[in-house]
């Protein structure tokens, strides 16, 4: 028997008439809603563009106001000022030279003293101690990063610095003097002194970084490695090998924090614009210059040699961090190529 529903005494063939109607809202309600979700989307990837761009034209006015504070120092000097070797603020001549070679030469003697120290704590507290050991030096790890510069440049000139010249660099004269690199005077300020410093700056960094890439490689490449007979060793080999495109990664993080450094290294580096093989000889990087001579630029020509140096530090900086990527991508697709075969 069929029933009939009637609304104000009408009804429809197919069905009542408040039931279409009900449909019908609620239809226009969907697409609303779709429209509004369309208009959230869109709102939210513009913003995010928006922040993108933001930060991309950041980087663009940086260079170009570097750029216009220094023409002075270009027009002057031109492609010279990078291969030029005087620094003199009376006559108005300058040249970079000095500068690149005290940062690149303190920043390769921070690799090389850091890396195999952060890669050796990295490896025992991600393969080695125990839990109740790896976290309380970790932490300690993690608390020497966030020292301030200014410490360290405290810290080197009243214990490292001394030490260094009494107890240390006699002995390694007198065993390696027969190297350039070794020879001179030592008063315990120098370039060597300055590498030592921003190494134990670096160390902390380095090492948390690789300390998570190691914890972060799956344990089926050290459960495979054992079952395969490997030693201790052998499997972690295989886990260093496998993260390898992060480790890296954590060298150049200590690398930009080595050049970038101002505070301590112009505490311990003599602050002298010379080119020396010995590494016992002050020198000057281009942060510690712009640090310790900007408030003393008394000409044009003087202000905009330093803002030149500005540039120059950071280009350096750019390429080594695109270099970098460039490092780790081809890593990271050499890895995907023999997953894939």
């Amino acid at each position: 028997m069929r029933t009939k529903i009637s609304v104000t005494g009408k009804e429809s063939r197919f069905g009542p008439l408040h039931v279409l109607k009900s449909s019908h809202s609620l239809g226009g309600g969907s697409i609303s809603k779709r429209a509004s979700f369309r208009v959230g989307d869109w709102l939210f990837k513009s913003i995010t563009l928006l922040f993108a761009v933001f930060i991309a034209a950041l980087v663009v006015m940086m260079i170009l106001e570097m750029g216009f504070n220094s023409r002075l120092a270009m027009e002057r000097f031109g492609w010279s000022f990078l291969w030029r070797t005087t620094w003199d603020p009376v006559a108005e001549e300058f040249g970079a030279l000095p500068f690149i070679y005290g940062t690149a030469a303190s920043s390769v003697l921070a690799l090389l003293l850091a890396v195999p120290v952060s890669i050796g704590v990295a490896i025992f507290l991600a393969e080695q101690a125990p839990r109740f050991l790896s976290d309380p030096i970790s932490f300690v790890v993690q608390l020497l990063a966030a020292i301030p510069s200014v410490v360290y440049g405290l810290w080197g000139i009243f214990v490292l610095a001394p030490m260094l010249r009494l107890h240390v660099y006699p002995h390694l004269q007198s065993a390696l003097g027969f190297l350039p690199l070794f020879r001179g005077s030592q008063n315990g300020l120098g370039l060597l002194t300055a590498g030592i410093i921003l190494a134990i700056m670096i160390v902390p960094i380095i090492t948390a970084v690789a300390t998570d890439v190691l914890r972060a490689v799956p344990n089926t490449q050290r459960e495979a490695a054992l079952a395969l007979g490997a030693t201790n060793w052998e499997k972690t080999r295989v886990v260093l090998r496998y993260a390898r495109s992060g480790i890296a990664g954590a060298m150049i993080l200590g690398l930009g924090r080595a050049i970038g450094e101002t505070m301590a290294v112009t505490m311990v580096i003599g602050n002298r614009p010379d080119i020396s093989l010995s590494l016992f000889d002050p020198s000057f990087t281009i942060a510690s210059a712009i640090a310790n001579e900007f408030t003393e630029a008394a000409s044009e020509v003087y202000l905009h040699a330093l803002v030149e140096l500005g540039l120059i530090l950071f280009l350096v900086t750019f390429v080594i961090n695109a270099l970098a990527r460039l490092l780790v991508w081809s890593i990271t697709r050499e890895h995907g190529r023999i997953a894939h075969a």
